[in-house]
């Protein structure tokens, strides 16, 4: 369930007007359907289309107060986000963990490689 409601947030997210929607509701909190519409150079039918689908993902929750519609980001959308990208920072931080011992590994045996050869090499000259 998570992957597929993070899935919808995703490609709710893959759009600009859709990403400085969601800072500006971060930045400003609870905020009108007019006002998020006037900071932007498109249509106001436009940023409906936005909200719209912004709500569809549950990024954002909308409250009918007499005629005004205001938007505010979803908390627990959020949360998921972040438990998601968590998870896959992790995963990539044991790959990356996994790929420094195996360098260090393999730095080691070049090392030994080298004085090996070094030893043969004085041994060679000095006999």
């Amino acid at each position: 369930m998570l992957y597929y409601a993070a899935m919808d947030m995703f490609s709710a997210l893959a759009e600009p007007t859709r990403r400085s929607i969601l800072e500006m509701l971060a930045s400003n909190g609870q905020l009108s359907a007019t006002a998020i519409s006037s900071k932007f150079r498109v249509s106001p039918p436009a940023i409906s289309q936005h909200l719209k689908i912004l709500r569809e993902a549950r990024l954002v929750s909308m409250e009918k107060h007499a005629q005004q519609r205001l938007y505010a980001i979803n908390p627990e959308a959020m949360n998921e986000l972040e438990e998601w990208a968590r998870k896959i920072a992790a995963q990539w931080d044991k790959r990356f963990d996994a790929l420094e011992k195996l360098a260090q590994a393999e730095e080691r045996k070049t090392e030994k490689s080298k004085l090996k050869g070094r030893k043969e090499k004085h041994n060679g000259t000095s006999g």
